[in-house]
């Protein structure tokens, strides 16, 4: 199965916990960090806590370079429910250093991109993210204009033999054919998923990602003409060794 959608709770909202479960949302990431004020920080890691006892999720966690990310660290590692952590501002791997579970580095600075290969390549990195909304204001630039950042962080990924990278969020909460446009690029990038801020998003970015049944019977007939060997042609297109493996790829993803 895919790994598509990424859905932000507040940590502070336990009362928002069993919908986000309930919405689509391929993974949940309880978020102690940018959703949840300074006043209500220990109240948020507390309730994530005790939620980690009966869900998986991952959390975001509070930045190594915060008065609240040693106390976030204690209060999740070792619960049973913790499938690992969103590392916000990730600039270099010295910040995954003693995490001692599986991190998704938030790249979200210039810095942090300058240095995605390190980061990458931390044995603790298991995925990258992009932060698109502080990255943007770090470089002083549009969303619209970030090619450069995102195709870099694809590359790194399957440099390092990383999962695909995550895209970041779609900030307007009332156009899903918004989220859902920014989620199909985001694929043809080379993005595996997307995070998501609301729960209206899921469905979207789910479809965004998910397997078409064109692109399935395009995969089958390419293998089909393939399979007595040579060269072949499939809706008049050439079909070499990497859109065979493509084909193969398709069908393989999508199960039996």
């Amino acid at each position: 199965m895919r790994v598509r959608s990424w859905l932000f709770t507040p940590g502070d909202r336990p009362d928002r916990f069993a919908k986000a479960a309930a919405s689509g949302a391929d993974v949940g990431i309880l978020d102690l960090e940018d959703a949840v004020a300074p006043q209500n920080k220990e109240a948020a890691r507390a309730a994530v806590a005790d939620a980690l006892g009966w869900h998986g999720a991952y959390v975001r966690v509070n930045g190594v370079d915060t008065v609240w990310h040693d106390d976030d660290m204690a209060a999740i590692t070792g619960r049973p429910g913790l499938l690992g952590v969103f590392l916000p501002k990730a600039e270099s791997p010295e910040d995954l250093d003693g995490l001692g579970v599986p991190a998704v580095a938030l790249v979200e600075t210039a810095l942090g991109l300058e240095n995605a290969a390190l980061i990458a390549a931390h044995p603790d990195t298991v995925r990258l993210a992009f932060g698109n909304v502080d990255f943007s204001l770090d470089i002083g630039a549009t969303d619209d204009d970030l090619l450069y950042a995102r195709s870099r962080l694809v590359v790194v990924s399957r440099a390092h033999e990383l999962a695909p990278p995550l895209d970041g969020v779609t900030t307007d909460l009332s156009d899903p054919a918004l989220t859902a446009s920014d989620a199909r690029r985001a694929r043809r990038l080379g993005f595996a998923g997307k995070l998501c801020v609301h729960p209206r998003q899921v469905e979207p970015v789910n479809q965004a990602f998910s397997i078409t049944d064109a692109e399935l019977d395009w995969a089958r007939r390419v293998v089909e003409a393939a399979a007595g060997g040579g060269a072949v042609r499939v809706d008049g297109q050439m079909i070499d060794a990497p859109r065979l493996e493509l084909a193969h790829r398709l069908l393989a993803e999508e199960g039996p």
